[in-house]
């Protein structure tokens, strides 16, 4: 959906609030992010009240530093990145993300096509078994939208590590569809 002149504009006058440090341009900005940002945390570290913790720093953080938004990407986009960088390094001080070998269009769309036959809630409960560092690709792949390229430049590893751990990352989870649900695709 193509954002409109009004949405620009209504994003430009809020940005230029938050720069002001202005309250309700905060607390609208945060009205129009947090469920998004909440919802991205919580598919990388799959706690819901680090995931909160999480995006409430996110918050802090894109406030305090909003100079530092150029408006290169849209505010959203900013956002998810501060989110993203901040539920790795839960992750991180977890030690989960890589072992010591390390390789440890919509989430729809990939059910209908690779998961026929299984629920969302199925498919959810076998995301959440995947080790850290396979969730973490597969949640940024899939469910994110990101390209093996940013992923690579998130987690600084190669993109072929990257996709490496994708397609692991799918051979696990069928693995564990086969194991909880006897399925076999």
């Amino acid at each position: 959906m193509k954002e409109t002149n009004h949405h620009r504009e209504l994003h430009f006058e809020l940005i230029e609030g938050v720069r002001r440090q202005e309250r309700s341009a905060q607390h609208r900005i945060y009205q129009l992010y947090a469920k998004a940002m909440l919802n991205t945390s919580y598919r990388i570290v799959y706690d819901l009240a680090e995931a909160e913790d999480v995006v409430q720093e996110a918050f802090v953080k894109a406030f305090s530093g909003i100079d530092q938004f150029r408006g290169d990407a849209s505010f959203g986009s900013w956002l998810k990145r501060i989110v993203v960088n901040g539920a790795l390094n839960v992750l991180k001080k977890r030690k989960e993300l890589y072992g010591t070998n390390e390789i440890e269009e919509d989430l729809a769309e990939e059910t209908s096509e690779v998961w026929d036959g299984l629920s969302l809630e199925q498919i959810k409960a076998a995301i959440a078994q995947l080790p850290d560092g396979f969730r973490v690709v597969f949640s940024l792949y899939l469910l994110e939208g990101y390209d093996h390229k940013e992923i690579a430049q998130i987690l600084d590893v190669t993109e072929s590590t990257s996709k490496s751990q994708y397609k692991r990352a799918k051979d696990k989870l069928r693995e564990i569809l086969k194991t909880m649900y006897n399925y076999e695709r």
